[in-house]
């Protein structure tokens, strides 16, 4: 974690009219169907640097709601926290019907915007321990992965310790949870195709 470093630009993004206006929309449909979600602010990857020092990203504020734009979420940028308990086992947790992404879906751990003034790395530390109240006992930075929807993921993979497991306790975001066997094998129909392919990448 220690390996990724976020700077931030003082100038907020500014969309064009017709993707503001998309991202005004978005936020009304969200809470015509019962969401509490909100416009705020989040961050935009402008660049970033891969070296020697590890990986360095430059990031700018801007609205939240723009990364609800089909088809163009302007370079948001979320992290996606996957979650193994200390034996392997894969903490899977299936998304309230009201939430903005993979709504009723299952995912894996946690995920979420990246705050103002936060590193990614940090993101995926704040999001496990917001969603599932537990904090991990190492964490590694696996990958900044671009959607064709240009929206930016930064995945990481945290493991907890041994017995925490038991403290997971999920926010209201989820309505349903499951640890998931380590062997990939044998996850369950629910856990669809996306889900085994990012665990077998990240496996390997």
């Amino acid at each position: 974690m220690e390996q990724v470093r976020a700077h931030w630009r003082e100038e907020q993004f500014e969309p064009a009219p017709a993707h503001a206006q998309a991202a005004d929309r978005a936020i009304e449909r969200l809470q015509s169907r019962g969401s509490p979600s909100h416009d705020g602010v989040a961050a935009r990857l402008v660049d970033y640097k891969e070296d020697e020092n590890g990986l360095t990203v430059e990031l700018q504020p801007l609205r939240w709601a723009l990364r609800l734009v089909a088809g163009d979420a302007s370079q948001s940028v979320a992290a996606m926290c996957v979650t193994r308990s200390a034996d392997g086992r894969w903490l899977a947790g299936r998304r309230a019907e009201w939430v903005a992404s993979w709504a009723g879906r299952w995912a894996l751990g946690a995920g979420g915007a990246v705050d103002l003034g936060e590193s990614p790395a940090e993101t995926l530390v704040r999001e496990l321990k917001e969603e599932w109240a537990v904090t991990p006992e190492r964490v590694t930075c696996e990958a900044l992965v671009r959607l064709p929807h240009r929206m930016v993921m930064f995945v990481g993979q945290a493991w907890l310790a041994e017995g925490a497991e038991e403290e997971v306790t999920p926010d209201h975001e989820h309505d349903a949870f499951a640890w998931w066997p380590r062997a990939i094998e044998d996850w369950p129909p629910e856990a669809g195709e996306a889900l085994p392919r990012m665990a077998r990448w990240l496996s390997e």
